[in-house]
């Protein structure tokens, strides 16, 4: 854990010092390394046979809290909409 601080805190400290320098490459290195992660990220789970054997089991799962946020966010969304609008009924 603290390895994976340091890493970050060096990196904010040589991003501090090369502010001024253009660095257009960078992104593409970054996509590029984003996409090596997600590769090798399937392949983990891809040979992992506890999680192949139960997909649908996360699946499922992740389907259901995905509805459970965003009937929430909805739920929230229209109460506090319902309370500004009351709120600016009563000042005019």
């Amino acid at each position: 854990m603290f390895v994976i601080i340091g890493i970050m805190i060096s990196g904010i400290i040589i991003g501090h010092l090369l502010r001024n320098y253009k660095m257009a490459w960078i992104h593409k290195c970054i996509m590029l390394l984003i996409w090596i992660l997600l590769f090798l990220l399937g392949v983990q789970v891809g040979g992992n046979q506890e999680i192949i054997s139960g997909l649908f089991t996360i699946g499922i799962e992740a389907l259901t809290i995905t509805i459970g946020a965003i009937i929430g966010s909805i739920l929230a969304a229209w109460a506090l909409w319902s309370y500004i609008s009351k709120s600016r009924r009563r000042r005019v």
